[in-house]
């Protein structure tokens, strides 16, 4: 599925639907996965339907439904050429810069 031309509600509501037929897949209740991710039954609902979920209850319930390796991938860097590589290691060891102080 190709996801460079949906509007971001469009996003959503496919991600929520794939949520819920994992779900459905996995012959969980939306009441069984609410009590195994530690949320809710309203917030499972809730993602389902693609109203306003915070990202940890996303992440709880990939977990239960064995999706952390979906989660990994979700943000890798791309990395297509040696030179990607380099520059990804190299930004791997810096240090976060200090703010200066007023008084400088």
């Amino acid at each position: 599925m190709d996801l460079k031309f949906k509007k971001p509600d469009e996003i959503v509501k496919s991600l929520c639907e794939r949520l819920r037929q994992e779900r459905i897949r996995r012959q969980f209740t939306q009441a069984e996965l609410a009590q195994r991710a530690g949320v809710g039954v309203n917030t499972i609902s809730n993602l389902e339907a693609g109203r306003n979920v915070g990202f940890e209850v996303v992440v709880r319930v990939a977990m239960v439904l064995g999706l952390t390796r979906e989660l990994e991938n979700l943000f890798l860097p791309q990395l297509e050429s040696l030179d990607d590589l380099r520059r990804f290691e190299a930004s791997a060891t810096r240090q976060r810069i200090r703010k200066r102080s007023h008084n400088a």
